[in-house]
């Protein structure tokens, strides 16, 4: 049976079928986990192989997630040169003039960018976010296990995640907030040793904090990203949530055991 507003029918092709079959899993999960998160992060390359019924897909997704007062991270990893990053920015952030007027974008609040084409590859994100009211969150220190093939090697002075993290820092007053960033960093769990030292580099930046769950990162060691306060940082899950039997208490589970770690790490500072 077509859902809600799904401009196809049961017999379209599978793109179509997949579409709304995703739209709907994606709006049955945030009914159940929503009320133990603060946000929705779908992965944009999930939604985009499926080309324009996946794009539908997301903006269902995206729409559900505002009904559940819920806050939306694109999560594109974008990155290129200063002209094509404006366009992403547009894309995700903002919207695109035109002669028959603006276009809006996906109309995230905030989306995971590469800053590894440099500080120039990053303003035109930042100015966009900046104008929207939106943040940031630059890859730092993945969690993936080929992160080390190279963020992990040394420079003259610093591993080169550390490098990207002072970048990170110097941007950070163009999206300034009340003690906060908007631009905040991605930082894998799956590494917890580098979180201290990243935090030391970071001291105004939100964490986006994967590989919790399905990865093998541990919420419990993440006290360190949490030295900012608990709002300093957003512990992702997506696998071991949305594969649960019950999302709604794995999502609630988690929301307990990183609140703790939060409060502990908020009273030792």
């Amino acid at each position: 049976m077509a859902g809600a507003g799904f401009p196809y029918a049961p017999g379209a092709d599978p793109a179509k079928r997949a579409g709304e079959a995703i739209a709907l899993w994606c709006e049955h999960l945030v009914g159940l986990a929503g009320p133990a998160c603060v946000a929705v992060k779908p992965q944009l390359a999930c939604f985009e192989r499926l080309g324009a019924p996946g794009w539908w897909a997301l903006e269902r997704t995206v729409a559900a997630a505002r009904s559940a007062g819920l806050l939306v991270i694109a999560d594109g990893k974008r990155g290129d040169v200063p002209v094509s990053a404006a366009a992403y920015a547009q894309g995700l952030i903002g919207s695109t003039p035109t002669p028959w007027g603006d276009v809006p974008g996906l109309g995230a609040d905030a989306a995971t960018v590469s800053g590894f084409l440099g500080a120039d590859s990053l303003a035109p994100l930042v100015d966009t976010a900046a104008e929207r009211g939106a943040g940031l969150f630059v890859l730092v220190r993945t969690s993936n296990p080929g992160a080390a093939d190279l963020l992990d090697q040394p420079s003259p002075s610093a591993p080169f995640y550390e490098r990207v993290a002072a970048m990170v820092d110097r941007l950070a007053p163009g999206l300034a907030g009340d003690g906060l960033s908007g631009l905040g960093a991605v930082v894998g769990t799956t590494e917890p040793g580098h979180i201290a030292r990243l935090r030391e580099l970071m001291p105004r930046s939100v964490f986006l904090l994967p590989g919790v769950g399905a990865q093998g990162g541990k919420a419990e060691a993440l006290g360190d990203a949490f030295a900012a306060g608990p709002a300093s940082a957003i512990v992702t899950a997506s696998r071991s949530v949305a594969g649960a039997s019950d999302p709604a208490a794995a999502a609630e589970g988690l929301r307990a055991q990183v609140w703790d770690v939060a409060c502990r790490a908020e009273s030792t500072a």
